[in-house]
């Protein structure tokens, strides 16, 4: 058995240096190949000495499935803690951002760019240094608020890369529904990502977050697939790390039980 490991990687990142990217391996047998989720705010996913709003424990987590189910998978964290974080993790091709005064470093969204970080470096690091499986099958992304945005982005523009994404409070309220509409519209293929959309409704934030999450769930309704699309709501629930915690736990466990479904 190989005990679980830690390690630290410095990708380049396009026009801002190397980007801090901790890769979870849990523990396994020698030789074996595991699933493997991609995931934004990595300063936040691992050690509450690191986080800088809240630690969502994701080892404990690992660990506690692998307890109950015997399953488990590597995770990737790509770290969002500069000034930047909601621009780069904020799309400008699916629409035009409606409400720049009150975010004004979105006036120049750069999701397009992490989005290419992840595929076109992250992702061949991580399958080259680590033990985890290169199928389609067997990868997903996760993120929430401006993270779960891009993981919706992500998932959606790489169908073939990734068969789930764990789209946690995401601001979708960036976005009219018409241009939402559109460009889910544009989207559609013979793969589809499976969609574990979750919002609560216990603060301000969250609840306009609900509300957008309802909006493009309902267009969603009208063209995705039924058997890939789940929506978790947990009203009393604030936009806040200690709630993203335990629902990243069932997107975990939804996406290891089923994954060859997707």
């Amino acid at each position: 058995m190989i005990q679980e490991k830690f390690t630290d990687l410095f990708l380049p990142y396009p026009g801002h240096g190397d980007r801090h990217v901790r890769v979870y391996v849990p523990e396994h047998e020698e030789n074996e190949t595991l699933p493997v989720i991609y995931m934004t705010d990595g300063q936040n996913l691992f050690d509450e000495k690191l986080a800088v709003w809240g630690c969502w424990h994701v080892p404990e987590t690992v660990r506690a499935e692998l307890g109950n189910s015997g399953k488990k998978a590597v995770i990737a964290g790509i770290f969002n803690d500069s000034n930047l974080r909601d621009s780069e993790l904020t799309p400008g091709s699916i629409g035009e951002i409606i409400c720049p005064e009150k975010l004004p470093d979105l006036t120049t969204p750069q999701g397009e760019i992490f989005d290419e970080f992840v595929v076109n470096t992250v992702m061949p690091a991580v399958e080259k240094q680590f033990p985890v499986s290169r199928k389609r099958e067997d990868t997903a992304f996760c993120g929430s608020s401006s993270g779960g945005l891009q993981a919706f982005f992500t998932a959606l523009s790489h169908p073939d890369l990734f068969c789930a994404a764990g789209v946690l409070s995401p601001a979708f309220l960036l976005y009219s529904a018409g241009d939402m509409r559109k460009w889910i519209y544009s989207r559609l293929g013979e793969v589809l990502p499976y969609l574990y959309i979750y919002t609560g409704a216990g603060d301000e934030l969250e609840m306009n977050i609900f509300e957008s999450v309802e909006q493009t769930y309902d267009i969603l309704t009208e063209c995705y697939p039924f058997d890939k699309l789940n929506e978790v709501v947990l009203f009393e629930e604030k936009h806040h790390e200690s709630a993203w915690e335990p629902v990243f736990g069932d997107f975990l466990h939804t996406f290891l039980e089923r994954r060859s479904e997707f």
